[in-house]
């Protein structure tokens, strides 16, 4: 009898188990390198010591692994982590304790692969003015002018149309705009190759040679330039509340804020002082919204300037006259409200004028910016939300401080500092998280997804400048937290992933009055239970499928009723751009073919683009016209330059140009040293101690010449063998070289040599090539300058070579 209740018991507790608890993944898979861990959570009883990895296809166990226990945790009386980063196969898989199972996932390399242009649907689809999701305009008549400092104006017309609608209400707001604009040049500047072509300036689909978040980006810059008409003059916020006044599509706009000014909306002006009635806010200077300004026309100068080359002048002036005004007076400017009590509180502005300064700074290369920058920085080394348990609603605004990743890169004297600023942060939120199951430590306040989104990029920014890996765990469970590994099972981003559990309700009219989906993005995320219950009108529309998982800790819905958790924001969705890029340039770089040397010769195949490679050593006849060519044609490239190079007086003006104009420079040695045999590529010229000295050499040169150095590494001759491309392994570099069979890197032979081939031939060979078997993925190498006894010059013919590859469908990119 005995036995027979034990039998029962142990046969009840596991159906309690598969009833009553889960193991959450992120949906999006894995890659093979990263760390990879789930979280199995329980509301019953029981011990889960160990968990397994299987393959779907067969069902065969591939790992096996120890369930780390944690402690209860918001709804669960028991958690534990699950570790399988030693797992490198590829394939679909789930995970089993007990008899609780995930659901399956991936592990592969192109898990990310076009999330970074997925996003921008969600961008794209709260445009103001024209909207291209709709096919239709609004707020065509914005705006009329309040609080201007001169009387007479206030109530007059000012052309404030366009930029993107805030959130799933229409407001527009001056902070949010520009950081997301920021964000997405940002994103840009770092990981170009990660964006496509497919939609024109109006956000209409078919390509213009443009990438899209550049036609993004622009569109933000053109309502920023709008909300700042002439000098010294400049508004924060378009609308109000009050246009919270029933559901609707912003093209049939139904409110009126005064019937003499039509369907025209308020328009802030930025006065320094406190504006309101009811909701006074408390507006203490206008640097807060100055250095935004400033930030995003100074990159939006440098990033717009080969698309947009008048535009990006006009850019640069403006960058500069928004900075001296927030010098002029310091402070923060807070936004409105008239009917609630809610309203972007932000409190602090040295991290905007730190950003501000260091913008200028790449953009004049003017050093008094530099010790201006780190000025700013020593008042505000930590954004203050980190750490801290809760604060007003976007009171620490941005939630990532770029400033102090630019001030680590570009300042050397203090580069120290900035990392240690940037180390602190991440640390502050770490040590919060490590005592829960998901090691997410960012307090769950109004937009707690913008927060984990902040940490994430200051997390990966701080590996690339330092090369520390300490934190990969804690970036991991970060991301994964966004995509599943979390409470509640689900992603945070609206249809991402398409299959999986993913915001489906949000609080949108778009979806809850016309089923229109909003993909892309970025809800506001969990907030404390203590939060969700005191705020004003929130009502769910539906039962509440997360029912078991909502806690008093913290609380998130997929329900239209919730705006407090299942708001998409655009300018969380925004700041996803640059994490997301990250993740898939780095996929885009695992999917690389690599030489039996292990030199990666292709990128990957499986996307139609095409890199240009450019060396250069003794010869720079052809640099301007390069450059040139580049411009005409928007393209970024690829310039591998050596020591002895990059020391000529007479082409620093070269190399300065080509860091402004955002082309991608690495080393290609110092001294042009040949470092294995011609004939017996394995036979070694050079000891590993003249190889390292010639290599030290050629990067400090780099660095002297104001470039960052990167990750990529050309050796002179494009000959080398295993041993050189460990040893740059072990500098942190990766060898990387034209695709075999292509033919251009003939372009530096002369009639007589015996392997002379004429423009004409190369030319002919690379698109017979194109036709026979394509080029997506391929490096082209082309030589800077040739011998002066080579006068038919293969760079003459680079304007015709992109125009036939652009014609194919071909972009051009330069490296990540």
């Amino acid at each position: 009898m005995r036995l027979l209740i034990m039998i029962f018991m142990l046969a009840a507790a596991l159906a309690g188990h598969s009833q009553q608890s889960w193991i959450r993944i992120n949906q999006m898979g894995y890659r093979p390198g990263d760390v990879k861990t789930a979280v199995l959570v329980t509301k019953g009883r029981g011990s889960f010591p160990g968990f397994s990895l299987i393959e779907q296809a067969t069902g065969q166990e591939v790992y096996q692994g120890v369930c780390k226990k944690y402690g209860a945790y918001g709804p669960f009386v028991g958690s534990w982590r699950l570790d399988f980063s030693s797992v490198k196969a590829k394939g679909l898989f789930y995970l089993k304790a007990g008899d609780v199972q995930s659901t399956a996932f991936r592990i592969d390399e192109n898990v990310y692969a076009g999330s970074a242009d997925f996003i921008l649907q969600y961008m794209r689809q709260q445009r103001s003015g024209y909207n291209p999701f709709l096919k239709d305009s609004c707020h065509r008549q914005d705006g009329f002018i309040v609080y201007h400092r001169d009387k007479t104006k206030d109530s007059t017309y000012l052309d404030v149309s366009g930029g993107w609608h805030d959130a799933s209400d229409y407001l527009q707001y001056l902070p949010t705009s520009a950081n997301a604009t920021y964000q997405m040049l940002f994103a840009y500047l770092k990981n170009p190759a990660s964006f496509s072509d497919h939609y024109d300036a109006f956000g209409n689909r078919g390509g213009n040679h443009i990438p899209d978040i550049i036609d993004e980006a622009k569109w933000g810059l053109d309502w920023l330039v709008k909300m700042n008409p002439a000098a010294a003059t400049y508004y924060n916020q378009l609308a109000d509340d009050r246009d919270h006044a029933g559901l609707r599509l912003p093209t049939k706009d139904s409110v009126r804020y005064s019937l003499r000014h039509g369907w025209a909306r308020p328009v802030y002006f930025i006065s320094g002082k406190p504006q309101g009635e009811k909701y006074k806010n408390k507006t203490r200077g206008v640097a807060s919204s100055a250095g935004k300004f400033a930030s995003a026309f100074a990159l939006g100068a440098m990033v717009m300037q080969p698309f947009y080359p008048d535009f990006s002048e006009d850019l640069a002036r403006r960058a500069y006259d928004a900075y001296q005004f927030g010098k002029k007076y310091p402070g923060n400017t807070q936004t409105l409200s008239v009917k609630a009590p809610y309203i972007y509180a932000e409190d602090n502005y040295v991290d905007d004028m730190e950003l501000a300064a260091l913008s200028l700074f790449q953009l004049s290369g003017d050093d008094r910016y530099l010790d201006e920058g780190i000025q700013y920085a020593r008042q505000e080394p930590v954004t203050p939300w980190m750490g801290a348990d809760s604060a007003n609603h976007y009171q620490w605004y941005p939630f990532v401080n770029l400033g102090h990743y630019w001030g680590a890169q570009l300042d050397n004297a203090r580069r120290n500092e900035y990392i240690s600023f940037i180390k602190k942060g991440i640390d502050s939120v770490v040590k919060r998280g490590a005592q829960n199951p998901f090691q997410v430590g960012v307090p769950f306040i109004w937009c707690s997804n913008n927060l984990v989104v902040g940490i994430l990029t200051q997390i990966r920014l701080y590996k690339e400048l330092t090369g520390d890996a300490r934190y990969d765990e804690a970036e991991a469970a970060l991301r994964d937290w966004l995509f599943g590994c979390n409470n509640w099972g689900t992603s945070m981003i609206c249809d991402l992933p398409e299959k999986g559990v993913a915001p489906k309700d949000p609080h949108s009219a778009f979806t809850h009055l016309y089923n229109y989906k909003i993909s892309g993005g970025l809800v506001d995320g969990p907030v404390y239970g203590s939060i969700w219950k005191k705020l004003i009108g929130i009502k769910l529309y539906a039962p509440d499928e997360f029912h078991d998982f909502q806690s008093d800790l913290v609380v998130y819905h997929d329900d239209f009723g919730d705006y407090s958790t299942n708001e998409p924001t655009m300018d969380g969705t925004a700041s996803l751009s640059y994490y997301l890029s990250a993740m898939q340039t780095n996929a885009d770089a695992a999917s690389a073919t690599r030489d039996d040397a292990g030199a990666i010769i292709k990128m990957n195949a499986r996307q139609k683009k095409i890199y240009l490679l450019f060396s250069a050593h003794e010869y720079a006849d052809g640099a301007e016209l390069v450059l040139n060519t580049l411009k005409r044609y928007q393209v970024k490239g690829s310039f591998f330059l050596t020591g002895d190079f990059l020391r000529q007086p007479a082409l620093v003006p070269f190399v300065k140009r080509a860091i402004r104009e955002g082309h991608y420079i690495g080393s290609h040695s110092d001294k042009h040293l040949l470092y294995a045999d011609w004939e017996k590529r394995g036979v070694l010229l050079v000891s590993k101690d003249s190889f390292q000295t010639d290599l030290s050499a050629g990067l400090q040169a780099l660095e002297a010449a104001g470039v960052r150095v990167g990750k990529w590494y050309l050796p002179p001759y494009e000959w080398y063998n295993e041993d050189i491309v460990n040893w740059c392994g072990e500098n942190g570099l990766q060898v990387i070289n034209f695709t075999p069979g292509l033919g251009t890197n003939a372009d530096y032979t002369w009639p007589e040599l015996p392997n002379y081939k004429s423009s004409d031939e190369i030319f002919d060979r690379l698109f017979d090539i194109e036709k026979r078997s394509g080029l997506a993925g391929s490096l082209i190498l082309i030589h800077l300058g040739t011998d002066p006894r080579r006068k038919d010059k293969f760079y003459n013919k680079m304007g015709r070579m992109i125009e036939k590859l652009q014609a194919a469908g071909y972009q051009l990119e330069r490296l990540p």
